[in-house]
């Protein structure tokens, strides 16, 4: 297969509870801007209802290059990112992407508060359950746009769940870690690479 073009424009999807605000979200943020300040960088504030979310990024990103653009997804955000490349055909990676969030937040209804600011309170309503089977996808095609990057470590979501689901994907298992990759930083040069991002390019 041909080396696809390098990225110009990036989309960052949070997980549940999570927020622009994330470890992971601010260091890619800051390496973008560091070494790649004319790409276009893309981290919305998600709001609960996963119809709202998709609709939502989907207005964000509808002047994007479809050819040169892609979607970065940790956890629930994993599962909105494939949701995403798989209504785009961009490139997708996945962290510790949610596999099947419909099944796993059906036990989160009711108020929640956010990891990043515990004044930050948002209702997860029973609706949105539906909403996360009718965004389901039953399978998925041109695997090889995908980059899931799974640790054995998570201790939230399996592991074998994400790696079966994910198969035939470029995969990056990790031995250990934890369900927020505190050891992100470590597992950058992969995922950049993948994205046609090399590091300390400057460009």
């Amino acid at each position: 297969m041909p080396t696809p073009p390098p990225i110009t424009h990036l989309l960052y999807l949070h997980g549940f509870r999570s927020s622009p605000q994330s470890v992971k979200a601010r260091l890619m943020a800051e390496r973008m801007q560091r070494e790649h300040p004319a790409l276009t960088w893309y981290c919305p504030q998600l709001p609960p209802s996963p119809q709202a979310a998709v609709t939502m990024v989907l207005k964000g990103i509808a002047d994007w290059p479809l050819d040169s653009m892609a979607v970065i997804g940790s956890s629930l955000g994993g599962f909105y990112a494939t949701w995403i490349a798989e209504q785009t055909g961009c490139r997708a990676v996945l962290l510790n992407p949610a596999v099947n969030p419909a099944r796993d937040l059906a036990n989160h209804i009711g108020e929640q508060i956010s990891w990043h600011d515990p004044q930050e309170r948002f209702f997860f309503r029973a609706e949105y359950v539906q909403e996360l089977r009718d965004l389901t996808l039953p399978r998925l095609t041109q695997l090889e746009r995908y980059l899931a990057v799974i640790a054995k470590g998570d201790e939230l979501l399996d592991w074998r769940e994400m790696h079966a689901r994910y198969l035939g994907a470029k995969l990056h298992l990790i031995e250990g870690s934890d369900h927020g990759l505190s050891d992100f930083e470590q597992h950058l040069p992969v995922i950049l690479a993948f994205l046609g991002l090399p590091q300390g390019s400057g460009s």
